[in-house]
């Protein structure tokens, strides 16, 4: 599903966010990558997704080279990975209902399919009841379990988390870290960078770990 070869990643200035990393993760599998505040992980989450390509070194995802993509085939790259940022990228002028349908409307859904998938993955999280909310209105863990389910409307093959608990309370993160394991069980491979190492030794999941730009 996803296998990174000897990748470096240099940005404008000369920093090397990633160095010499290789690793493999396969279908329907889940891993947590941990490291450090700067030790590469949000470099080599963007790089799965296309957001940056590497310096140096191969980055397949389901078979596809990223690097030697073209432009106008990254977003059918991006249909395939769910994408949840520290950050959530919600949009406060419309709706839980709407911000879950933003990316079926690039999908070229009928409307009957796009509001039915919209309302499960709301459901999936737990947020079917708050549809008409704003995502003001809810808590910081609603708001990521919101994110989640914007990013897996489109039932996406990956699934790639950066610091989804982060700022939440324990009974958060955890609720947070059951949804994505509910997802792994019906075959979705997941990737969640954290820097909680309580959570993930409780998980006993594969651990990726970034050490100044190297897997340790």
């Amino acid at each position: 599903m996803v296998s990174f070869s000897a990748v470096a990643k240099r940005y404008p200035g000369g920093h090397e966010a990633l160095r010499d990393v290789s690793f493999s993760l396969q279908a329907g599998e889940f891993a947590f990558l941990i490291g450090r505040s700067g030790a590469g992980k949000s470099t080599l989450l963007k790089l799965i997704s296309a957001i940056e390509r590497p310096s140096a070194g191969s980055v397949l995802v389901n078979g596809q080279n990223v690097g030697a993509l073209k432009r106008s085939a990254i977003p059918y790259l991006r249909r395939s990975i769910g994408l949840v940022f520290q950050d959530q990228k919600l949009l406060y002028d419309r709706s839980v209902y709407d911000n879950v349908m933003l990316p079926l409307g690039f999908s070229g859904y009928a409307p009957r399919e796009a509001a039915r998938r919209a309302r499960a993955a709301l459901d999936k999280v737990g947020l079917l009841a708050r549809e008409r909310s704003n995502p003001v209105q809810l808590s910081g863990g609603e708001q990521q379990r919101l994110a989640i389910a914007r990013a897996v409307v489109n039932r996406p093959a990956l699934l790639i988390a950066d610091e989804p608990t982060a700022n939440l309370d324990r009974e958060a993160a955890e609720r947070i870290l059951e949804i994505f394991l509910s997802f792994q069980q019906v075959g979705v491979t997941v990737l969640i960078a954290t820097h909680d190492l309580e959570l993930v030794e409780r998980y006993g999941k594969r651990v990726l770990r970034l050490e100044a730009g190297r897997i340790a």
